[in-house]
């Protein structure tokens, strides 16, 4: 049954790493506000960089929960779950943060991931609590395929049209949080550091 383990190594690396979805939790700090749970499910955006810390690629999309949560309190929840095989859920609890696409950082971060069409960040998770639990309600299903559909429709618009994208979208949390209003930094013309630091304009297509 239910086991708290105290790195992420061996079996349980090698399971969340097969894994082809997995999903996000995370919520506003105090009593009010929405949970907000996402599933995550692109090849190549997932990684293990340690036994305490993993990463993924943060795709823009219609929203921006996780990230307007993880900046105001860093709380998160990764759990991954056996749709084939032995019955299996693993929850890495954890402090998350969000390297933009703007940092310094990501550029080191996003050559690691095989999939960076449409990133606007990538959500480092610092893991403080690994457990395992039965899965044995979890329904056994057949992986058929990626849906290439988020990645190729965002590397579609084009940089400018995924920045305009991300301004109407996703500048705040459905309560309210300031959220990823990232690309005012680029308007405001912060330092050259910036657009030199965003390895997206060589990830267009594939992996970089």
């Amino acid at each position: 049954m239910g086991k708290v383990h105290e790195r992420i190594d061996g079996r349980l690396r090698a399971f969340v790493e097969a894994q082809h979805v997995f999903f996000v939790a995370t919520a506003p700090s105090g009593p009010g506000g929405s949970v907000n749970v996402s599933p995550k499910g692109v090849g190549g955006t997932f990684l293990v960089l340690d036994d305490h810390t993993v990463a993924y690629v943060d795709i823009t999309a219609s929203g921006a929960e996780t990230i307007a949560h993880l900046r105001q309190n860093g709380r998160v929840t990764l759990m991954f779950c056996a749709f084939e095989g032995p019955p299996n859920v693993v929850r890495l609890h954890g402090q998350g943060r969000v390297v933009s696409m703007y940092d310094e950082e990501f550029a080191g971060l996003a050559g690691l991931f095989g999939e960076l069409r449409g990133a606007r960040a990538i959500i480092v998770v610092d893991v403080t609590r690994i457990s395992d639990s039965c899965g044995y309600g979890v329904p056994l299903m057949d992986y058929v395929g990626e849906r290439d559909l988020l990645p190729a429709h965002m590397d579609r618009k084009g940089e400018e049209g995924r920045a305009d994208y991300r301004r109407a979208k996703n500048q705040r949390s459905i309560d309210g949080l300031p959220a990823f209003d990232d690309d005012d930094r680029e308007v405001s013309g912060t330092s050259d550091d910036i657009w030199t630091a965003r390895p997206d304009r060589e990830m267009t297509g594939g992996s970089a």
